[in-house]
């Protein structure tokens, strides 16, 4: 379907004063409520046969040259201020005056109903054309893509179902430059991603930040199904120690350019896995941390732990801090390596906050694919995340906070938490989850706080259903908030089998 965009033009037969181009705001005033009101045209125009006049056009109202539809007096202190000279005036409204909205109305057949809105992300437009939409997807796209130009240069449509299992869907250009990669902010926050290959959906903006100002200085939060940083980016920018995670190789990627971009990578730990093999390994005590008991033989290898890395065994230290070297290392896109640290035993990502700063800054990688520190040592550190703050590194011992934002299957994911915390070494309460959700019309809040109960196999205490916003007219997103029930993620065991596990790693030969 072509757009004729001359098949729009409107033209009005309109009548003017030439007035002094320095009388104008004088002669505005008296004639206030007589001139030409339409938005985006102004009533104050050029004179085409003279440099020092102007047209002041005046109202469709105004039918007769005599000005007879103005009143006297108006016309009497015009007439004071100068010479009134009355001119025929012919006024074209063409295609680029008319709004979207109208220009598809125009177009689309009866019945049909037009695209009232269409989802932002930077410079990219996302449409959601689908049925009986889908025959006038280009000359709806071109239609938006004319009205929102410079400012909207790319007009996708998405194709299919998503399939995938990063739950990103697949687009279609329909019209504007082929460049999904694009920059959105948020608030204090900018977010660099490529749109096709992570997800995003500006229309959570106010969620991040509703979530994220429950949070204070100095917390550790725990986000399973990150993305590119929409929770864990404003966290760390509020002083936050952040263990972010996302299966999609991709969104870690941007997480990490994210936490560059905004200088919070001092405070943001990135891991590339399964959800629940992230929260498993980053609840395990690691090995060194466990004090050996009198009837277990116990290595040397265990007291002070060590890795290995381009061949050569470097020393373990002690301390835990937020503070580690390198962020990208020489490659800020691979994916395929650990950057920054340090694994003992069974490869716990716990112990990546060890602060090894040997390993990092002579290796910039370990073997242990999948988990990224973005913590970097410099002398401009971001203001808002660094000073007297001080974190307990030690995740085994105490999070605040857990981030669940897959609401398909988050709940799903509950069961993670079931006996993963060992009770001799937690310290103080137990996190917060906050676990996004789907509801659909037919449920109900118990019946999703009950599928809760199942999955942590524990009885959730005075939990919090809060409405982000409705995605369908059958559907609403919620996101669940909770304490994590005491009777289901403790377990009781002693550290001998750990103890054990790490003699069989690490025996010499």
């Amino acid at each position: 379907m072509l757009l004729d965009e001359s098949k729009f033009d409107l033209q009005l037969k309109l009548w003017a004063l030439r007035i002094p181009s320095q009388l104008c705001k004088v002669a505005s005033r008296i004639l206030n409520g007589y001139l030409l009101d339409k938005p985006r045209v102004k009533p104050i125009t050029e004179d085409p046969s003279c440099e020092t006049n102007r047209y002041m056009i005046l109202s469709e109202r105004i039918q007769n040259p005599d000005l007879s539809d103005i009143p006297g007096d108006k016309l009497n202190e015009l007439k004071v201020l100068c010479t009134i000279e009355v001119v025929p005036y012919l006024l074209t409204l063409g295609y680029s005056y008319w709004s979207a909205d109208h220009v598809l109305k125009q177009i689309l057949p009866d019945g049909v109903e037009v695209p009232s809105s269409f989802e932002t992300i930077g410079h990219i437009a996302h449409l959601n054309i689908t049925g009986e939409l889908l025959p006038y997807k280009d000359v709806i796209a071109k239609v938006i893509y004319d009205k929102n130009y410079p400012r909207i240069k790319t007009i996708v449509n998405k194709v299919g179902s998503i399939t995938n299992e990063f739950r990103v869907p697949k687009f279609e250009i329909l019209v504007g430059k082929d460049d999904m990669v694009t920059e959105v902010k948020q608030y204090r926050a900018t977010f660099k991603l490529d749109y096709s290959l992570v997800y995003w959906n500006s229309r959570l903006e106010h969620e991040h930040m509703r979530l994220v100002s429950q949070f204070r200085p100095g917390q550790i939060i725990c986000d399973m199904f990150c993305g590119i940083g929409p929770f864990a980016i404003p966290a760390a920018q509020k002083g936050c120690l952040v263990y972010a995670n996302d299966l999609n190789p991709d969104s870690i990627h941007y997480l990490k350019i994210n936490a560059k971009i905004n200088k919070v990578d001092d405070n943001i730990w990135a891991y590339n896995m399964d959800a629940r093999k992230f929260i498993s390994q980053l609840m395990e005590v690691p090995v060194h941390e466990i004090p050996p008991e009198p009837d277990v033989p116990v290595l040397k290898a265990t007291e002070e732990c060590s890795m290995q890395a381009n061949g050569q065994t470097m020393p373990r230290n002690e301390g835990l801090t937020v503070e580690a070297t390198e962020v990208f290392g020489n490659n800020s896109s691979d994916m395929d390596g650990t950057e920054g640290v340090c694994m003992v035993a069974d490869d716990s990502v716990a112990s990546v906050k060890e602060k090894s700063g040997s390993c990092e800054e002579e290796n910039g990688a370990s073997d242990n694919a999948g988990v990224s520190g973005l913590g970097r040592k410099k002398d401009h550190k971001n203001k808002r995340t660094r000073g007297v703050l001080s974190f307990n590194s030690k995740p085994w011992e105490h999070i605040d906070h857990v981030i669940m934002n897959l609401p398909a299957s988050a709940i799903q994911f509950l069961d993670a938490f079931r006996g993963v915390i060992q009770r001799k070494y937690w310290k103080g309460s137990l996190p917060l989850i906050h676990c996004y959700c789907f509801m659909r019309a037919n449920e109900t809040k118990e019946m999703i706080i009950s599928e809760a109960e199942t999955a942590v196999n524990a009885s959730i205490q005075d939990p919090i259903l809060h409405r982000v916003r409705d995605v369908a007219p059958n559907k609403a997103m919620f996101c669940l908030s909770f304490r994590l029930p005491e009777e289901a993620c403790f377990k009781e065991e002693s550290p001998k089998s750990l103890l054990y596990s790490c003699v069989d790693k690490q025996a010499p030969e």
